[in-house]
């Protein structure tokens, strides 16, 4: 019957099972109508229907489908090329190379005798390539000399045999692959076979690396299995109940977690999405945005910022609760001389705030330019002179130029109503939540919501040198002012030291910055309302870490997460007052 038609076919084998075309129907989901107009061949069954027929009557699907079919030479031309083709995304993906194939040829084995064929062929081929790979890799670190050119020689003989398979299929049908292991064989029960490969595959999948690392600074690897632990561990013995962590390397994040609760008493768990006040982390993004600002030509670094203004600054009416409230410089000589320069890098003169002053007025102490002293009201008088510049809120020029260009979503410099259905409280020494403050008016210096998802795409885009130019990022991250003090805040901020002068500790563009054997790094840190949080960078190896905490004594891990994770021993750690939850007093 090998040039008969379908009908003919599906009658013969009707009558040669003694069934009426009702009962046919009957014992299928084919109704008696469909039947009839086939065996009158009225129409042109689809394969379903077909293998419907053919599981009723107990017969192969090719018992009842010609031979002779033009429209499924094209089928089978696609179908072909696809089993022999798609191994090759297993240069880009282990396994796939088996995968994809196996996959192919379990869905169409039965649809025509010929994929089942060459589907065999191809994955007895490529678990054979697996083979090979491994086997070549052991002759790499044992055999002297030769265990290297087998070693490069296997991927390349592969995808020759691979890529002439795909050009005699076109040509002529037929495949030809050596050397196989006959884990497949042309039989009727392939189980075993099947259940040989599968097998095969997760070993391995196995046999590669079991955990995924990290590459810390110095070219050592710890497992993120191991980082994992680490946190668990030193947030235990700390009593820190709450942190998110991302961990950088090639430009790209990681590592990514978050541990704990965003309400401690009430066990209510922190996730990546949750509102996290960032404190100075706000100062990070200000200078990135003003930088943007300087590339606009909006304003110039080293410009006074006074001579932006129609009049004075303390003349201005003040629109804000206190911030923007100059009045008390009327009588200072002194900040006329200020720059944005100045401002980003903590050189204005301005104590951090006002009301650390004993009659909580504003005053410049020192001469701008010359000394540090890290003052948030330096980032205040800068971003009011840009205000009125403008005529744009800080909140809006940050949206423009930072959060919407990087899908920061869920950042402000303001309170949103929407951060209400999830944010974070941040807690004291004992471990006790502190009241969310919503009512602070935007400042570039420390008002900034955020979460760890949106903070990370923030650092990675720094990174990576987005929104502004390499010019302007090099101006950022360069030590514009050195700092020689013992301690950042407090009493010994005023005490010279030379402990600091190996790594040339220093601030530049609203980042402080030192220097280590791997290149530069950056840092910003960000304390306040029970917040702690710590970042640093590494521009020239790519690498870098976030830590954000909502536990007041959460700076007391950071000494040893930056050892652990990254092998940066260079944080000046002291300075920053990091101590050491089990430090020995």
């Amino acid at each position: 019957m090998s040039n008969t038609s379908i009908g003919e076919r599906l009658k013969y084998q009707r009558k040669m099972k003694g069934y009426s075309q009702e009962e046919l129907a009957h014992r299928t989901n084919v109704t008696v109508r469909t039947i009839q107009r086939i065996e009158k061949e009225e129409v042109a069954p689809h394969l379903n229907t077909v293998k419907l027929l053919a599981v009723a009557l107990e017969i192969e699907v090719d018992e009842l489908v010609p031979l002779e079919n033009p429209k499924e030479e094209t089928i089978k031309k696609k179908w072909l090329l696809l089993m022999h083709a798609t191994p090759l995304a297993g240069l880009f993906l282990p396994l796939l190379n088996v995968l994809i194939p196996l996959f192919l040829w379990i869905h169409k084995r039965e649809d025509n005798p010929l994929y089942n064929e060459h589907g065999i062929k191809v994955i007895n081929f490529q678990i054979t390539v697996l083979i090979l790979a491994v086997l070549s890799f052991i002759s790499l670190l044992t055999i002297e000399k030769w265990g290297f050119v087998i070693f490069i020689s296997v991927v390349p003989i592969c995808i020759g045999i691979i890529i002439f398979n795909i050009i005699y299929v076109v040509q002529k049908n037929k495949c030809y692959y050596p050397f196989s292991i006959p884990f497949l064989r042309l039989k009727k029960n392939q189980t075993f076979g099947l259940l040989l490969v599968i097998g095969l595959s997760i070993f391995c999948s196995c046999s590669g690396p079991k955990q995924e690392t990290i590459e810390r600074l110095d070219g050592s690897l710890i497992t993120k299995d191991s980082i994992t632990k680490k946190i668990d561990q030193l947030m235990a013995d700390s009593e820190v109940y709450g942190m998110a962590i991302s961990i950088f390397d090639d430009n790209q994040p990681v590592y990514q977690r978050v541990f704990g609760y965003k309400d401690y008493p009430n066990k209510i768990v922190l996730t990546d999405s949750t509102n996290i006040y960032g404190a100075s982390f706000s100062k990070a993004v200000f200078g990135v945005l003003v930088m943007k600002l300087v590339e606009d030509s909006v304003i110039d670094l080293d410009t006074p910022l006074e001579s932006y203004l129609p009049k004075k600054i303390y003349e201005y009416e003040p629109q804000t609760r206190w911030h923007d409230d100059f009045s008390s410089l009327k009588e200072d000589s002194m900040y006329h001389k200020i720059t944005a320069r100045m401002c980003l890098d903590h050189t204005t003169g301005f104590k951090n705030y006002r009301w650390f002053e004993e009659d909580n007025k504003l005053r410049v102490h020192h001469t701008p330019g010359t000394k540090y002293g890290y003052s948030g009201e330096g980032f205040i008088y800068l971003q009011v002179v840009l205000e009125k510049l403008t005529g744009k809120g800080l909140e809006e020029l940050a949206q423009e130029n930072i959060f919407e260009p990087l899908g920061m979503e869920n950042s402000a410099y303001e309170w949103k109503t929407r951060f209400d259905q999830d944010f974070a409280l941040g807690h004291n020494e004992k471990g006790e939540s502190l009241k969310k403050d919503k009512d602070n008016e935007p400042r570039g210096g420390g008002t900034l919501e955020t979460t760890a998802k949106d903070y990370t795409k923030f650092l990675t885009a720094v990174l990576n040198q987005k929104l502004i130019s390499k010019e302007s990022y090099d101006e950022i991250f360069s030590p514009h002012i050195r700092i020689r003090s013992e301690k950042q805040f407090g009493e010994k901020a005023n005490t010279i030291t030379d402990k600091y002068d190996s790594i040339r500790l220093g601030y530049g563009l609203g980042w402080g910055y030192f220097e280590t054997p791997y290149g530069k790094a950056v840092f910003k840190e960000g304390h306040g309302s029970g917040f702690v949080h710590h970042s640093v960078l590494f521009p020239e190896t790519g690498k870098g870490i976030m830590i954000m905490t909502n536990f007041e004594r959460g700076n007391s891990i950071f000494k040893e997460l930056l050892e652990i994770t990254l092998k940066d021993v260079y944080t000046p750690w002291e300075w920053e007052n990091y101590i050491p939850y089990n430090a020995v007093e």
